[in-house]
This record gives C-alpha cells, sequence and structure tokens, in this order.
C-alpha cells in the first residue's frame, strides 16, 4: 500500500488528486471543530456522560466526534447514506426509477439529483427533531424560534456542504468521496480509544502485565483486520463459457470468462440495517428518559443496549444478541435479494450466447446461480457476524468499550482496499496513455509504467 502511494505521488496527475482529496478531508475535520450558534455545549456533553448505552456512540463514531460536539458537522453525511439506501431501495419497489436506472449516465444523474433532494429533506427533519427535543431540555441557551431555527439551517448546511465536499473528491480527488469522508470521521476516533484502552489496561500497571496487555491488544486488532480483509476480498468464481460465431472469415466469441460473487455480498448494509433497528428504541426512550426502572419494557431496552451482552453477571441480556445475529443474517439476505437478480443474469447470458458449462441455459442456470448465492450469503453473514461479536465480546467481559467496532473496521478496511485500487487504474490508465501518444510514462526518473 505504502509503494502504491510513493509511486502515485510521482505521477503529476495523480498527485494532484490525492493532495485535492488530503485538502478536502482538512476542510472536513476543521468543519468538525467549529460550535452550531446558539448551542450550549456543556449540555450536550453531560448528556452523552449519563447515557449508559451505546445508542449514540454507534452515530458518533460516523460523524467523528462532531455530534457530541454538536458542530456545524454533526449530522455529517449520514442523511446522505440513509437517502442513498432509501433510493436503492424504492428503484427495486418502483418500476419507474428503475427504467430510469437503466437509461445509462442520463438516468442514473436523475437518480443521483433525487438522492440529494431526500437528502437535504432528511437533514432538515433530523436537525429540526435535534433543535426541538434537545432544545426544550436545555441544548439551546435559550429556547425560542430564531435560535432553534439558526441551529435546523446550520446543521442541515453542514449536512449538504459535506456531501458537496464527497461530490468533489469523487469528481476531482481519488476513491469515492463519501466514502472517504465517513473514513476520516472514523479514523479520528481512533486515537481516543487507544488512550481509553491505555488508561484501562496498560496504566498503572506492573511492566510485565501491561506489556502482556498491550500484546494481546495488537493480536486483537490485528486479526479481526486479517479476517476483515480476507472476507472483504474473498469470491466465488463461477465460469462462463461463450459460444463460438462465424460470420464470413471472422469469428467471435468462443471466450471464457467468469462471474464474481463476493462472499460478503451486501457489505456492511446488513450491519448498518441491524444496528440501527435495535438501537432505535435506546434513542427513543433517552429522549423520553426512560428505560432505567424494573419494569419489563426496560429489560428488553437493556437487552436490546450491546453495553449488557457478554456480561457474565448479567447473561440473560445476551439474548439480545441472538436477536442482533439473526436481524444481520435476515438483512444479509433480503438486501443481497434486491441488488443481485440472477434471473437477469441468466437472461443476459442466454441473449449473448454464454453458459455455465454443464449448466442448461435458461431455469437450471438460475437455480444454480440462486443455490451458490444462497450459501455465500450464509458465509458472508457468518463473518460479519463473527466481526461484530469480538468487540462485544471484549466489552462485555473486560469492560473495552471503543468505537472502532466490527462495523467501523469493515467500513475502513473496505474504503481503504478499493481507494488503493482506483489509485493503481488511474497510474495504469495515465501511464498506457502517455505510451500511446509516444509522451513517456510521464514519471520523472521512472522505467516503463513507472517502475
Amino acid at each position: 500500500m505504502l509503494e502504491t502511494v510513493r509511486k502515485a505521488f510521482r505521477v503529476e496527475d495523480v498527485r494532484k488528486r490525492l493532495l485535492y482529496t488530503f485538502m478536502m478531508l482538512v476542510v472536513v475535520r476543521l468543519g468538525s471543530q467549529l460550535p452550531t450558534p446558539g448551542v450550549n455545549p456543556a449540555y450536550i456533553q453531560n448528556f452523552f456522560a449519563n447515557q449508559t448505552g451505546d445508542a449514540f456512540n454507534f452515530f458518533d463514531a460516523f460523524t467523528g466526534g462532531s455530534f457530541t460536539q454538536m458542530s456545524v458537522f454533526a449530522l455529517s453525511i449520514t442523511p446522505y447514506i440513509t437517502s442513498s439506501i432509501i433510493m436503492q431501495l424504492l428503484t427495486i419497489a418502483i418500476p419507474k426509477l428503475e427504467e430510469m436506472q437503466k437509461e445509462g449516465a442520463d438516468g442514473r444523474k436523475k437518480i443521483a439529483a433525487m438522492t440529494r433532494y431526500v437528502t437535504v429533506g432528511l437533514a432538515l427533519f433530523e436537525s429540526t427533531a435535534m433543535a426541538v427535543g434537545f432544545g426544550r431540555q436545555g441544548l439551546l441557551v435559550e429556547f425560542n424560534f430564531v435560535n432553534a431555527a439558526i441551529v435546523v439551517c446550520t446543521l442541515t448546511a453542514g449536512s449538504a456542504f459535506l456531501m458537496w465536499i464527497g461530490e468533489r473528491i469523487t469528481e476531482k480527488g481519488v476513491g469515492n468521496g463519501i466514502s472517504i469522508v465517513l473514513l476520516i470521521n472514523i479514523v479520528s476516533r481512533i486515537p481516543d480509544d487507544f488512550v481509553k484502552l491505555y488508561t484501562q489496561f496498560i496504566q498503572g500497571k506492573t511492566p510485565a502485565k501491561g506489556l502482556l496487555a498491550a500484546v494481546i491488544i495488537l493480536a486483537v486488532l490485528l486479526v479481526v483486520v486479517v479476517f476483515v480483509i480476507i472476507l472483504q476480498g474473498g469470491e466465488r468464481r463461477i465460469m462462463v463459457q461463450y459460444s463460438q460465431k462465424v460470420k464470413g472469415r471472422k469469428t467471435y466469441g468462443g471466450q471464457s470468462t467468469h462471474i464474481p460473487l463476493k462472499v460478503n455480498t451486501a457489505g456492511v448494509i446488513p450491519v448498518i440495517f441491524s444496528s440501527s433497528l435495535m438501537q432505535l428504541p435506546i434513542v427513543v426512550a433517552s429522549f423520553m428518559n426512560k428505560g432505567n426502572g424494573t419494569s419489563i419494557g426496560s429489560h428488553i431496552l437493556r437487552g436490546l443496549n450491546s453495553n449488557n451482552w457478554c456480561d457474565p453477571e448479567n447473561i440473560v441480556y445476551s439474548i439480545g444478541l441472538l436477536f442482533y445475529i439473526a436481524l444481520t443474517i435476515f438483512f444479509a439476505y433480503f438486501y443481497t435479494s434486491i441488488t443481485f437478480n440472477p434471473l437477469e443474469i441468466a437472461n443476459n447470458m442466454k441473449k449473448n450466447g454464454g453458459f455455465i458449462p454443464g449448466i442448461r441455459p435458461g431455469r437450471p442456470t438460475v437455480d444454480y446461480l440462486t443455490k451458490i448465492l444462497n450459501y455465500i450469503i450464509f458465509i458472508g453473514a457468518c463473518g460479519l457476524v463473527i466481526v461484530q461479536v469480538i468487540p462485544f465480546f471484549f466489552n462485555g467481559v473486560f469492560g473495552a468499550n471503543v468505537s472502532f467496532g466490527g462495523t467501523s473496521l469493515i467500513i475502513i478496511v473496505g474504503v481503504v482496499l478499493e481507494t488503493i485500487k482506483q489509485i493503481e487504474s488511474q497510474m495504469l490508465v495515465r501511464n498506457y496513455t502517455g505510451f500511446l501518444n509516444n509522451k513517456g510514462s510521464a514519471v520523472k526518473g521512472g522505467g516503463f509504467l513507472g517502475y
């Protein structure tokens, strides 16, 4: 990875893109430190300090700490992520949107514009709920219409501005801009998490115990990261053979290719969906100051709280973990079913004269792809569950509550790997362009293709 970045800086065009991306990320982190006008920072800090659950930790990790500080980027790009998921689901449910998506670049531009409008609408709704809900309890220095309107406009504009930055990074920088903004927010919380781990497990211990704790922490992180890399990169390749066609003296087709089916077909979406559903009742109860009693509802809320899972003293609350695992597996199948259509793939193969060796075209191909896909989805979902359960186990048994849980690690690894691939592809295209134009490799002091 470091070698790829080093070579990328030797290519002028790629170097400019990297520097542009870096400057945009600096703007993101500076905006995360700007306070929202009219907000009482002491209230929001005391509110989160008194929270026993992790309902807001997940959201705070995605916003890079902006939410707990109530900065102008407090909502971050979470409205855009929600909007994108909603539009993907609507594209499957509404035939008009499905036709628009199949129109090509023009159709995708229209859907992207709709996604932006939905993003602004969601940001407006969320900021209004925060300004009114928290404002009545002391979030605003003085609760009135003017101060509430200022907070709503500031938070909505901040979310829209981050969406604009993400799009600019995609256009003029490297990688997917929205994913990179999300990545920098998550990574910005990691130093604080390491400080917590050091204070809790290393500070004040004997040198032998401190060294052992440090080795165990680093070993667990390394194992989880390697496992996530394997999970993200694993795929099942289904061989496809295309029949030969002879027209005059020319022969077409007759090639062999494959259909790559990723092991983690749904990515991190199942984890986000299941986590959001599990945390929604806890968030609502927090706003209403409920959930701390002895009623059945309070016990249910404690079971939904991941801080109570894998706790040897309250093992009954780990039933919520089983429910969480079931939700993750369900959403893995659900999301894959709406984004991957075996019938459409089988029909396209049949139209182009392709077939899977040993499988007849048509319905048998659909059944074969569906069967293989079901196996792969289950394996990928189990991998996601393992990555998620490891932080819950160490949190419940040892109290190691950090923000870089399984979801964050999957996002970090996935975005980094995808960005490195895009950097390599841009370098390759740049070098091929220089070679075809007879201008060299555009790398000062480098050889052919920049090596």
